[in-house]
Order: structure tokens, then sequence, then C-alpha cells
């Protein structure tokens, strides 16, 4: 396996990886790699179990039911992906906060989570505004 600097996994090599999944993905499942309606069709499913007559009153569930399908299931596959890629190169640490955070945001929660929340807001919309 290619190594980057930091002994972990080429850069060259991973993005290569993920651009033949891409292409693979159309071409054998005719799907795009996407992941914003997951999210959302995760939390119809969690809501659900709660109140299921209005989830299935919801306009946006009523085209984009809330079930596991391909997409849920390559987010599932990123999650596992990247554990198995952090195992193999030994790479693996539990950091509560990374060094990256840390050294921009200091201690303190509240910089972090302003900037989280900020960052995913942004990208939620961007998403939605591309039509997911």
């Amino acid at each position: 396996m290619a190594q980057g600097k930091n002994g972990g996994w080429s850069p060259y090599l991973a993005g290569g990886l993920s651009g033949l999944v891409s292409v693979f993905s159309v071409w054998l499942a005719g799907k795009f790699l996407g992941a914003s309606t997951t999210f959302a069709k995760t939390a119809g499913m969690l809501e659900g179990l709660a109140a299921p007559e209005r989830v299935s009153r919801l306009e946006y569930f009523l085209k984009n039911t809330p079930q596991v399908d391909w997409q849920w299931m390559f987010v599932a596959g990123i999650l596992v992906g990247a554990l198995l890629a952090a195992l193999s190169d030994r790479s693996f640490a539990w950091e509560p906060l990374p060094p990256m955070w840390r050294s921009r945001f200091g201690e303190s929660r509240w910089p972090r989570w302003l900037a989280a929340f900020v960052g995913g807001t942004v990208a939620m919309f961007g998403a939605r505004l591309a039509d997911g």
C-alpha cells in the first residue's frame, strides 16, 4: 500500500480509488454518489418509531420514503471503510479533540460548536439547493 507522509494512505491512491468507486457506481447501478437525503431519511425512520402517522403525512416523505436504501448503505460503508483504512495502517486513535481543532479554536467548546454548526448549515443548504 502506498503511504502518505504521515504513514497513512496516499491521498493520490485514496483519490484514485474514490474516483473508481464513483465511475463503477454510475456504470453498474446508474447511481451517482451522494448522501444528502440519507440524514433526512434516517430522521424520518427514527421519527416513524415515535409518530408514524405524522411521517406518513409529511410531503417530503411522500416522495422520499424513509428507508434503508443504497444511499444509506453508502454512508454506512463510508464509516466502515474509514475504520478499516485506519486500522489497516495503524493510525486509528480515539481523539475527543483533534489537534487541528485545538490549535485553531482552543480548549473552549463554544467556538468549536459554532464552527461545526455553521459549517454543517452551509453544507446542508448547498446540498438542498442542488436538490440533494
